[in-house]
């Protein structure tokens, strides 16, 4: 079987403050780093153990993983792992870069975002120049709030040229066209993050070939339906996976729309979906079929998605 999981355990720790992050400056308690490094651990040692599947993970933290030494060494162990396709992160990049040379370069692979606010800009930008010299694979993003304009314009002026730089609307914030004709200057792909995608009754590939795994082994389609279909760990999950549509109204984040099936996107970030990275850029205009909903408000369930943070 080929298997994507996104794996997000009880890490909701952070060490940047964006304002339009919940999870800013978090501190979690030794009893709760402690359960994020035991169920981590165990997730780590799972997937060591199904060596006859093809696995592609993503790790999804609420807060900041590459802080953490276990998130590192999960990184390099699944890096290593034959069955393993990629092992990707979601990270601001404030971690230390050196870790990487005990990892695979081929598998490893880093979703970065920054923040402007949070971090000096030649040190993010020293960062992804050291994981360009490493050959490791990343793709760089920034909310697009209109006073980053100039911050993003200066980062794609300054990134290697072969990384992608994609912008995520912000959250909340109505962006005039000529606010979107700016940033998709900087990333072709912005209209797909502008407004949420209707989903409703549409074909996902969540709960078929991917999963969301939750620290205790819990097992849902993805991070925003919150239905259970069974656990990792006693393998009741295989039971479940089959072709569904979708039950929410819409979906805005990235790490959910990516695998609906009346989207391009597994064309578009071939061989990347877990990443971020596209094959190509730019890409043809959208067809009208897959021209996002205009303005629809998201159901409850699909709340405080992260997509402000990192996706």
């Amino acid at each position: 079987m080929d298997l994507t999981i996104l794996y997000r355990g009880p890490l909701a720790s952070c060490d940047y403050d964006c304002p339009y992050c919940p999870f800013a400056k978090r501190r979690d308690s030794r009893e709760q780093l402690r359960a994020d490094r035991t169920a981590l651990e165990r997730f780590t040692a799972w997937a060591a153990a199904q060596s006859d599947d093809r696995l592609s993970v993503l790790f999804t933290p609420w807060g900041e993983g590459l802080v953490r030494s276990w998130y590192r060494q999960a990184m390099i162990e699944l890096s290593h792992l034959p069955h393993v396709r990629r092992v990707a992160i979601q990270t601001n990049l404030s971690c230390r870069t050196d870790w990487l040379s005990a990892a695979d370069p081929a598998k490893l692979a880093l979703w970065c975002t920054y923040h402007p606010e949070q971090t000096p800009y030649d040190r993010f930008l020293t960062k992804c120049r050291d994981l360009s010299r490493r050959e490791i694979r990343f793709s760089v993003g920034i909310v697009g709030f209109p006073g980053q304009l100039e911050q993003g314009r200066r980062l794609r002026a300054d990134l290697p040229e072969h990384v992608y730089l994609w912008v995520n609307a912000p959250e909340g914030h109505q962006l005039s066209d000529a606010e979107a004709d700016a940033w998709t200057e900087l990333d072709p792909l912005f209209p797909y993050s502008r407004h949420p995608h209707r989903s409703a009754g549409l074909r996902c590939r969540t709960g078929e070939s991917v999963i969301s795994v939750d620290g205790e082994g819990t097992v849902r389609r993805c991070h925003f339906v919150r239905a259970e279909l069974g656990n990792l760990y006693d393998r009741s999950y295989r039971r479940a996976l089959r072709p569904r549509a979708c039950p929410l109204a819409a979906c805005d984040c990235h790490i959910g729309y990516v695998h609906l099936e009346t989207l391009p996107l597994y064309d578009v970030f071939a061989g990347g979906v877990l990443e971020r990275i596209p094959s190509a850029l730019p890409v043809a205009e959208l067809p009208a079929q897959d021209l996002p909903a205009q303005g629809r408000a998201l159901p409850q369930s699909g709340s405080r998605s992260g997509r402000l943070a990192s996706t």
